[in-house]
């Protein structure tokens, strides 16, 4: 599994995980369930939709699902703990920086969920420690897949970037002159941005880092001259013009080979296993048993 591959199942897992809580908490039921089951969660004119029908189709959608990932952790940390594996505070960490600095969705919500991240790549490098713990890749082998890929563990510069996108300079200047006073630049962005995706989000734009295509190019020049929390003047852009927002930064850095050396054993492994890399390979060891039968998958 690669890095990008990887990174995208744990963005799938973080989603499960939120539907998880979501689903258990409303399946919470602390006093008079007959009553709770035969509330209406929404109307329809004069039909109704009941809690209780509402939960089943919940459970019916992702209840599998849901709950294989939760078998899966269970899993993971039971035979981690059996064979004895390991991940460093270290790993982890390498890891959510390389998260942070690559994906485009790495916005303020999935910063504020920052443990249950590094919790899912815990798991995540657990497991390949596990399907791969038998694995020997010699020396040469490693540094030179370390050569051929240096890229791969050159983490560059991110700026945590929110943006308000006016279609004329006075638009511009009236919204520059509404943050001077205090407004808050969140709420000016939900009101005034025309860039309707971000503008939803408060204007968050997530992590940009240089060579970003998908921003201009002065964004990356204009985030390098702000200090966090501090807002820029106007620039040019293609919409109109913007107004930027620097909300954090993560400076870049070059990882040796010492420091990604069982990354890389991981990775080469993992490339020549044929079937993908599930915890369901050993839920027979585990002696799992679930509410949908022996099999995993």
């Amino acid at each position: 599994m690669g890095r990008k591959q990887l990174w995208m199942v744990i963005a799938a897992l973080i989603l499960v995980n939120c539907l998880t809580i979501a689903f258990f908490l409303s399946k919470a039921n602390p006093a008079g369930g007959a009553v709770l089951d035969e509330e209406a969660v929404a109307t329809i004119g004069k039909e109704t939709i009941l809690r209780q029908d509402w939960l089943n189709e919940l459970e019916s959608r992702y209840g599998k699902d849901v709950l294989k990932e939760m078998v899966d952790q269970k899993v993971i940390e039971e035979m981690a703990a059996k064979y004895k594996i390991k991940v460093s505070s270290q790993d982890v960490d390498r890891e959510f920086r390389m998260l942070q600095s690559t994906t485009t969705s790495f916005n303020k919500q999935n910063i504020n969920n920052e443990e249950k991240w590094k919790e899912q790549i815990r798991s995540n490098l657990l497991l390949e420690e596990l399907l791969t713990k038998d694995v020997k890749v010699s020396t040469k082998e490693l540094e030179s897949y370390y050569q051929k890929n240096e890229d791969l563990f050159n983490v560059p510069s991110a700026y945590h970037l929110s943006h308000i996108v006016v279609s004329t300079l006075e638009e511009a200047n009236k919204a520059l002159q509404e943050l001077d006073q205090g407004s808050d630049f969140s709420t000016l962005a939900m009101e005034r941005s025309i860039e309707e995706f971000s503008a939803n989000e408060g204007g968050d734009i997530g992590y940009i880092s240089e060579g970003d295509e998908r921003y201009p190019s002065q964004y990356i020049e204009t985030a390098q001259g702000l200090k966090k929390g501090s807002y820029s003047l106007p620039i040019k852009v293609d919409e109109g013009y913007a107004i930027l927002k620097l909300e954090g930064k993560i400076n870049g850095k070059k990882y040796s080979f010492s420091n990604v050396k069982e990354q890389i054993r991981r990775q080469i492994a993992l490339e020549q296993m044929k079937s993908p890399a599930s915890a369901t390979t050993f839920w027979d060891d585990a002696k799992v048993e679930w509410f949908y039968g022996q099999e995993g998958n």
